[in-house]
C-alpha cells in the first residue's frame, strides 16, 4: 500500500518509514511531483496536520490520483512555558526553520528555572477515501540543561523521555522509534488501518 507524506521533511520521511511494517511503501511529495511548501496556518496540530494532508489529497485529486495521504505535526510543549513553543515548535526562533537556533532560544526561555516537564506530541492526519482521520501520540519527559548526542533532530537532543536519562538524540534510533510520540500515533494508525476495509 502507498502512503503518500505531506511534507519535505527528510528526518519526518526516513524516521516514519523506518516504523511502517514492509507492506506499506511511504513516498514524499517529492516522488509525486509536489515541490512547493504548503502553509502551515492553523492554531493547533491537529489543525495543520489536517491542512497538509487536505493540500495535498486535494492536488493528486485535481490531476484525476486517488491517494492515500499521510501527514504529521509535532510540537514539544514545555511546562514553565505555558505549552510553548507547542505549534510553533518548528518556527520558534523564527524563519528560515532552524534546529539548532530552536534549541538554543528553549534553553535561553527555561535557564532561570529547574522546572523542566514538557511533552512531545505528534499528531497525524489521514486522507483515506476522502475522509480525514486523526491519531495522536505523546510521550512526557523532561528538558536537559544542554544539547546532548548527535541523532535526531528538531528537539531531540534537549528531550529526555520519562524513565531514561538518555535525550532523544542519545538514545539511538532504535529505541527512539519503539517509544517516541510519533511512534504512539503510528501504531494507532496501523491498527485502524488493519481494521479498515480499504
Amino acid at each position: 500500500m502507498d502512503l503518500i507524506f505531506a511534507s519535505g521533511n527528510a528526518h519526518k520521511i526516513k524516521e516514519i518509514g523506518a516504523m511502517l511494517p514492509n507492506n506499506f511503501q511511504l513516498k514524499s511529495m517529492k516522488d509525486v511531483g509536489i515541490f512547493e511548501e504548503i502553509p502551515e496556518t492553523g492554531t493547533t496540530l491537529s489543525e495543520n496536520a489536517e491542512l497538509k494532508a487536505r493540500y495535498v489529497y486535494e492536488l493528486l485529486k485535481s490531476k484525476g490520483v486517488e491517494a492515500f495521504v499521510l501527514a504529521d505535526d509535532s510540537g514539544i510543549e514545555v511546562s514553565a512555558l505555558n505549552g510553548a513553543p507547542g505549534v510553533f515548535s518548528a518556527r520558534y526562533a523564527g524563519e528560515p526553520k532552524n534546529d539548532t537556533a530552536n534549541n538554543r532560544k528553549l534553553l535561553f526561555e527555561l535557564q532561570n528555572t529547574t522546572k523542566r516537564e514538557a511533552r512531545f506530541v505528534t499528531v497525524l492526519s489521514l486522507i483515506l477515501n476522502g475522509k480525514r482521520y486523526t491519531f495522536e501520540g505523546e510521550v512526557k519527559g523532561t528538558i536537559a540543561y544542554e544539547a546532548r548526542g548527535r541523532q535526531g533532530f528538531g528537539y531531540d537532543p534537549l528531550f529526555i523521555p520519562r524513565g531514561f536519562r538518555s535525550t532523544f538524540a542519545e538514545l539511538g534510533e532504535e529505541l527512539k522509534n519503539s517509544i517516541s510520540h510519533r511512534a504512539e500515533a503510528l501504531k494507532k494508525l496501523l491498527a485502524f488501518l488493519k481494521s479498515e476495509p480499504i
